[in-house]
């Protein structure tokens, strides 16, 4: 099979709307900051967590400047999309705010949310066209694509193991994409990941149940971010992988969907949606 990858999504926001970012002076939100000016999108406001040093200090990257507030309403009143990748209460907080503001899209890629958590997600879509993943990557969503077809063509006999590096200030494990290749492999064997995802192996009795799911984490100086998804059976091995060399690859995918989700109708949409694989 030939896999064809075509960037299908256009911008769809009009030249009066614009995008407010969450986390404006952490790593990611500066790095959306510098790719939505590089590619013309406007951005009218941004947050940073009450008591944060970077509140009132304007953030200036090439010839765009904001200062960061604390209060999601207030950084929004201008916004058609919000873009948070920050901490699940900030983010959950965040949607509660923006129902009184005029945006109409939000792009998650915050990690690391509870089951209740991401109920409470999938209730405010009612109101909001909500593009939540665990990873933005266009490879990552390829990735996805090709586990889930080898789980499917492969039986049971075949073990699922998914191992991923970060940096060693993540918090969240496994990581918001391993959780996504998880459920793209569960997917792949006709069921969900909640019934199929292993233990942690640890401990005198950590030995592999047949058919499970299996996860490994590490955490280590600056990595961006490595996937493996392992798959064998006695007699072979496949391991189909994915390396972040730099962490704008997130944005680049994040401010895709934030013109994507912008034309949507109310509803919890992934970046599959948004590439149309």
């Amino acid at each position: 099979m030939v896999w064809i990858l075509t960037a299908t999504t256009s911008s769809t926001l009009s030249p009066t709307d614009s995008i407010a970012i969450a986390g404006l002076a952490g790593r990611m939100g500066r790095t959306l900051f510098e790719l939505a000016n590089e590619s013309g999108l406007p951005v009218s406001g941004g947050t940073e967590a009450p008591g944060s040093p970077a509140l009132g200090e304007a953030l200036t990257i090439g010839s765009a400047s904001l200062t960061p507030v604390a209060e999601p309403a207030v950084a929004a009143q201008s916004a058609t999309v919000w873009i948070d990748f920050t901490r699940p209460a900030a983010t959950l907080s965040a949607l509660d705010a923006l129902r009184d503001t005029g945006v109409r899209g939000v792009v998650i890629g915050t990690t690391g949310f509870s089951e209740a958590e991401t109920d409470t997600i999938a209730a405010a879509a009612d109101r909001f066209a909500i593009v939540k993943a665990g990873n933005f990557s266009l490879g990552i969503a390829l990735l996805c694509a090709l586990t889930k077809q080898a789980a499917t063509a492969l039986g049971s006999d075949w073990d699922i193991d998914i191992l991923e590096t970060h940096h060693r200030h993540k918090i969240d494990a496994p990581s918001g994409t391993a959780l996504m290749l998880g459920e793209a492999a569960a997917d792949g064997r006709g069921t969900s990941l909640k019934a199929l995802k292993s233990a942690p192996y640890e401990g005198q009795d950590a030995k592999r149940v047949p058919g499970e799911i299996g996860f490994a984490v590490r955490r280590t100086g600056g990595v961006i971010g490595e996937h493996d998804v392992l798959l064998a059976n006695a007699r072979e091995a496949i391991t189909l992988s994915h390396k972040a060399l730099d962490r704008a690859v997130f944005a680049d995918g994040a401010l895709q969907a934030a013109r994507w989700v912008a034309a949507q109708p109310p509803g919890l949409y992934t970046i599959q949606d948004v590439l149309g694989l």
